[in-house]
C-alpha cells in the first residue's frame, strides 16, 4: 500500500477538473438544477480516475534504462541516451526527470514523449562538464500517464552510474582528424614557409619546376647526366614537453572553464598532433612542488598514458616555483627538446621575478612560454566609456593590455618564444607555434 501511494501522483489536469467542479457546485446556489448534473459528472470523474489507477497499476509496463558513454570529454556537448519501452497495450505520454551529477547545477532538467502501446523510443539530451573528475548519477524517474490524464504512475530505475570527465578527447580528434586530412588552414593554423635545409636527407631525385635550386646534388647531376636533387623531410623524434604551470594564476575561469583545462585540453590535442607527425611527446606539471612527471616517447600508445595523466592535474592555490621548474627541467630533461610552457602572468613585475629561471631554461631548450589574453579586460577596453568611472575603468583594462605587450617583448628580446593567446584561441595557436619552429629549425 506504501509503494502504491509514493508511486501515485496528480496532474495539473486533476486540479483544473476539480477547479471546474468547485465552480460548478458554486453556480448551483443560484441554479439549483445544476446540482444533480454536477454530482452526476463527479461521479463520472471518480470512476475515470478508478479507471486510470487500474490501467496503470495493473502491471509494470515501463521500463527505462540511462545509456552513458565510457567517459565524458571536458568543455564538449557530450551525448546521453535514454532507452524507454511501453509494454502497456496502449499509448501512454511518459515525463523523464533524470537526477544529473552535482557538479552540472541542473535542478530543472525535465523531458517529455509519446509511446505507443508496446514499443519501443529512444531520448537523448546533451551535458557539457566544465570540470575534470568523477561524475554520479542518480536514480531515472519516469512518470507515466494514459490518454484519459489524470494521474501519473511514477517508475523509478535504480541506474546509478559514474562516468569520468577527461581533457578535451573530442577536440583531439578534431584536429586530429583535420591534420590527415590536411585542412589544417580552415581552422586558423597556418601553412608556415619552410627557411634552410634543418630537415632529415630523404632520398635523390630528378629536378622538376619548383624544386629549390640549392638543393640540387651536382655528383649524382654529373652521373646521371640531368638535375638531380635532394629531397628532405621533416626531422623527426625530436622531444617535446608539455609544461602546466598547476598554480592559483590558472585557477582563473573563462567561459565557465579555467584557464588550467584550457591548458590541458591544449596539450592533448597538440601531443596528437606531434606523434602524428613523429615526433616524441612528454608532459610535466608543477605549482610550488613538482608534480606528475612523464619522459618524451613516441609510441602511439603513448597518448593514453598522457590521457589519464593530464585527467589527475589539478589547480593548487599556491603561488608557482619556477627554480623548482628549472630544477626537473635540468635533472630530467637531458636532451635538447621544446619545452612549451602553459602558465599566466597578470602584471610585469610577476613575469621579472621568473625571468632568471625562464632564461636558464632558455640557453639549452627552445621555451615557447604561452600565456593568456584576459578576455574580459580586453572587451571593457574595447568598450564606448561615457562617465568618469567607466573611463577609470577602461584606462585600467587598457593598462592591462599594454602590459601584456611588454611581456611578449621582454621574453622575446631575451631569446625567448612567446604565444599570447584568447583561452578559446589556445590549441590553434600553440600548434602553429609549434610548425612555425620545425619549419624554421631552431629544435
Amino acid at each position: 500500500m506504501v509503494k502504491f501511494i509514493k508511486s501515485l501522483y496528480l496532474t495539473p489536469r486533476f486540479f483544473y477538473v476539480m477547479a471546474c467542479l468547485s465552480v460548478l457546485f458554486l453556480a448551483s446556489y443560484w441554479f439549483t438544477s445544476l446540482y444533480g448534473i454536477v454530482w452526476i459528472l463527479v461521479l463520472v470523474f471518480l470512476v475515470a480516475i478508478l479507471f486510470e489507477i487500474s490501467m496503470l497499476f495493473s502491471k509494470n509496463g515501463l521500463k527505462g534504462k540511462r545509456i552513458l558513454p565510457d567517459k565524458f570529454s571536458n568543455s564538449d556537448v557530450n551525448d546521453v541516451q535514454v532507452q524507454l519501452k511501453n509494454t502497456y497495450p496502449f499509448t501512454i505520454e511518459v515525463a523523464l526527470v533524470d537526477e544529473l551529477p552535482v557538479q552540472f547545477q541542473k535542478r530543472d532538467f525535465f523531458r517529455k514523449t509519446t509511446l505507443p502501446g508496446t514499443e519501443k523510443n529512444t531520448l537523448s539530451y546533451h551535458l557539457r562538464p566544465v570540470e575534470r573528475g568523477e561524475y554520479r548519477f542518480g536514480n531515472l524517474n519516469c512518470y507515466a500517464t494514459s490518454v484519459i490524464g489524470l494521474i501519473r504512475r511514477r517508475y523509478t530505475f535504480n541506474n546509478k552510474q559514474m562516468v569520468k570527465v577527461y581533457p578535451s578527447f573530442i577536440q583531439m580528434k578534431k584536429y586530429d582528424f583535420l591534420a590527415i586530412d590536411n585542412r589544417l588552414r580552415h581552422i586558423g593554423l597556418k601553412k608556415i614557409r619552410r627557411i634552410g635545409h634543418t630537415m632529415e636527407f630523404e632520398q635523390i631525385k630528378e629536378y622538376v619546376v619548383g624544386d629549390d635550386v640549392r638543393t640540387v646534388n651536382w655528383k649524382a647531376t654529373a652521373k646521371h647526366g640531368h638535375l638531380m636533387v635532394n629531397q628532405y623531410q621533416d626531422e623527426k623524434m625530436q622531444p617535446i614537453y608539455s609544461i602546466i604551470d598547476t598554480s592559483r594564476v590558472m585557477k582563473m575561469p573563462f567561459n565557465e572553464l579555467k584557464l588550467l583545462d584550457y591548458a590541458i585540453n591544449s596539450a592533448l590535442a597538440f601531443s596528437n598532433i606531434a606523434l602524428k607527425k613523429g615526433d616524441k611527446v612528454g608532459m610535466a606539471d608543477f605549482s610550488n612542488t613538482l608534480g606528475a612527471f612523464l619522459p618524451a616517447s613516441a609510441k602511439k600508445t603513448y597518448l593514453n598514458t598522457l590521457l589519464e595523466t593530464l585527467y589527475n592535474v589539478d589547480t593548487k592555490f599556491k603561488d608557482a616555483d619556477f627554480g623548482i621548474l628549472q630544477t626537473l627541467v635540468r635533472r630530467k630533461i637531458t636532451h635538447r627538446s621544446l619545452l612549451l610552457l602553459y602558465t599566466n602572468f597578470e602584471h610585469i613585475s610577476s613575469l621579472q621575478r621568473q625571468l632568471p629561471y625562464l632564461q636558464v631554461i632558455a640557453k639549452k631548450h627552445v621555451l615557447v612560454v604561452i600565456f593568456f589574453e584576459n578576455t574580459e579586460l580586453k572587451s571593457l577596453s574595447e568598450q564606448e566609456a561615457k562617465t568618469i568611472p567607466e573611463i577609470v575603468d577602461q584606462t585600467i583594462a587598457q593598462q592591462f593590455q599594454y602590459d601584456k605587450k611588454l611581456m611578449v617583448r621582454e621574453l622575446e628580446q631575451r631569446g625567448i618564444q612567446t604565444v599570447l593567446t584568447a583561452p578559446e584561441d589556445l590549441t590553434v595557436n600553440t600548434i602553429n607555434k609549434y610548425l612555425e619552429i620545425k619549419a624554421r629549425g631552431l629544435l
